[in-house]
């Protein structure tokens, strides 16, 4: 039987395949959980005042981090579930801020395709592009994975 949402194996990608993810909203709420689970309680997250003095860009901002994990989870749910085994390396650029209200999605572009060292695994490199609903980039990530792979003949 056919396991439906499970992720891509390495060796049936190939570099210049794209994908997009569904969007997530950005909310007050997972600002709010982000920023107290992890501790991150700077005054730009948590003091309306201290942000309408000091900040450079009008509105409640959402944490690089928060933004990068939430595409993460869009990233994982839609083409590693079941597959992805490691999560080796990453370069990550922040290209623009992300506010509440903010619905961000996912544009993937596959740029490494490679065996690994052993077994039937392989090496997967992307580059992510967060991009917000003005279809401005906010975050550009290239991460490394190990992946599993389609046994072969």
């Amino acid at each position: 039987m056919k396991l439906l949402g499970e992720g891509f194996r390495w060796n049936d990608l190939s570099v210049g395949q794209q994908f997009r993810t569904f969007g997530r909203t950005i909310t007050e709420t997972d600002i709010v959980n982000f920023i107290s689970c992890v501790g991150m309680l700077e005054s730009l997250f948590v003091d309306k005042e201290y942000r309408a003095q000091h900040s450079a860009i009008p509105g409640r901002p959402a944490p690089a981090a928060l933004v990068y994990a939430l595409a993460e989870g869009l990233v994982l749910n839609a083409t590693g579930q079941g597959t992805g085994l490691a999560f080796l390396h990453m370069e990550l650029n922040v290209e623009g801020p992300v506010l509440e209200g903010d619905t961000i999605h996912v544009e993937i572009e596959v740029i490494e395709v490679r065996a690994a060292s052993k077994g039937a695994r392989g090496l997967v490199r992307t580059r992510n592009r967060i991009v917000n609903q003005r279809g401005e980039a906010v975050i550009v990530y290239t991460p490394l994975r190990l992946m599993e792979g389609r046994a072969t003949d």
